[in-house]
């Protein structure tokens, strides 16, 4: 009779198939249901030893070496588990404004957003959900003023809001002397548009929420208030005023000391283009109410847009803006011939102790084009329209 050589990798197999009983029996008495991973492990691995001590030498060779890195799983202990995320932190305190403040200069390592600009005529994409810990209320308000003891009428439209010590009759009688400014005709330069604050920005859609992180600022100007400038000397343009835009990013990277870098911007233009009087310095405001944002809006032919508001200085003696009177009626002109094109588009004059570089020429004024509320649509649609009404009132002092 043919005796049958035994392997000696067989007897291993069976040797350790023996021990791993042997190891597991007792545990798994004693603690059958928090051992159930491992009896069914330790089974997965009984069917593979056992299939090995089938198998041809080489075979089970090549399976030893698959499964070489292969081990028994244990039962996930607490500390195993993943932590918990942290929680968000406290909403950032909000500024509060109505005119133009001295925020902290925007982080130069914040992401900017894409380069695409919101004027862009397509489809835009949905809102991003907003996280409930950071998600403010947002607020739309018609803020063109009603009659009141607040507000100044203004004729034949609009109204001014008194925040220095003179009267209503006083400010009426300086109204009543006709705006004198001169600008020439349109073979000179009549108009520089700049921005002190080029970096404000808007929010990116139109929503009744609004996310509490968002800073509000961008280096991308097709994002910031140079696109709205250039909206506005577009519309002045196309109306017969020679237009001169300034780009310049006079709050980046450092927006204290924005207003002194404006200033020496304005001098080289007039160095240049010495009959220049018509300085419009463009902005937009900052409405915040308690953690909700107010974002000034009317509709103009089926339309959003946002409202605007002109600040116009004052002299209490101590400001040194010889030319306040001047620098008024040219608001009040612009004021009322806007409201008569477009109603409820303004709204009040900011009348005030402000100099803002109002001092530089007799028709140098501050327009806040909204808040930060707004979409750059409705600000920019904003801009074509008022500078129809700017335009007007140029070719009447031509």
């Amino acid at each position: 009779m043919k005796r049958i050589k035994q392997s000696p990798k067989k007897w291993i197999i069976s040797f350790g198939l023996l021990a791993l009983i042997l190891a597991v029996y007792p545990a798994a008495r004693s603690n059958a249901g928090r051992m159930k991973p491992l009896l069914t492990a330790a089974g997965e691995r009984l069917a593979l030893l056992s299939a090995l001590s089938e198998l041809p030498d080489t075979a089970a060779d090549l399976l030893e070496v698959r499964f070489s890195g292969a081990a028994i799983p244990s039962a996930p202990e607490a500390a195993d588990l993943p932590a918990a995320p942290d929680p968000p932190s406290a909403k950032p305190e909000a500024v509060s404004s109505s005119a133009p403040e001295e925020p902290p200069a925007p982080p130069e390592s914040s992401a900017e957003p894409p380069t695409e600009s919101l004027s862009d005529e397509k489809e835009k994409p949905a809102p991003p959900e907003i996280p409930a810990a950071y998600r403010g209320p947002m607020l739309e308000e018609d803020l063109s003023g009603i009659p009141s003891k607040n507000y100044l009428s203004l004729s034949p439209a609009g109204y001014l809001r008194n925040y220095t010590k003179l009267s209503f009759e006083d400010i009426e009688e300086v109204l009543q002397t006709p705006c004198a400014v001169s600008v020439g005709d349109n073979t000179q330069p009549q108009v520089l548009i700049y921005h002190t604050h080029a970096t404000e920005a808007f929010e990116r859609y139109d929503s009744d929420t609004y996310d509490t992180r968002n800073n509000w600022r961008s280096t991308d100007n097709n994002m910031n208030m140079v696109a709205v400038g250039n909206a506005l000397a577009k519309s002045l343009e196309e109306n017969g005023i020679n237009v001169l835009h300034d780009t310049t990013q006079h709050d980046y990277p450092s927006y204290n000391g924005a207003y002194e870098r404006s200033a020496q911007t304005i001098a080289g233009y007039r160095e240049q283009y010495p009959t220049l009087q018509v300085l419009l310095d463009v902005h937009r405001d900052a409405i915040d109410r308690d953690g909700t944002l107010v974002r000034p809006v009317t509709t103009i032919d089926g339309k959003k847009a946002a409202q605007l508001m002109i600040i116009a200085p004052c002299d209490d003696g101590t400001m040194d803006i010889p030319n306040w009177r001047e620098n008024l009626r040219f608001a009040a002109a612009i004021q009322s011939r806007a409201e008569q094109d477009f109603a409820r588009l303004m709204r009040p004059v900011f009348f005030c102790y402000r100099k803002y570089n109002l001092d530089k020429t007799p028709a140098s004024l501050l327009l806040e084009f909204g808040s930060h509320g707004n979409t750059l649509e409705e600000c920019e649609y904003t801009a074509s329209l008022v500078g129809k009404s700017i335009a007007a009132v140029l070719h009447e002092l031509q």
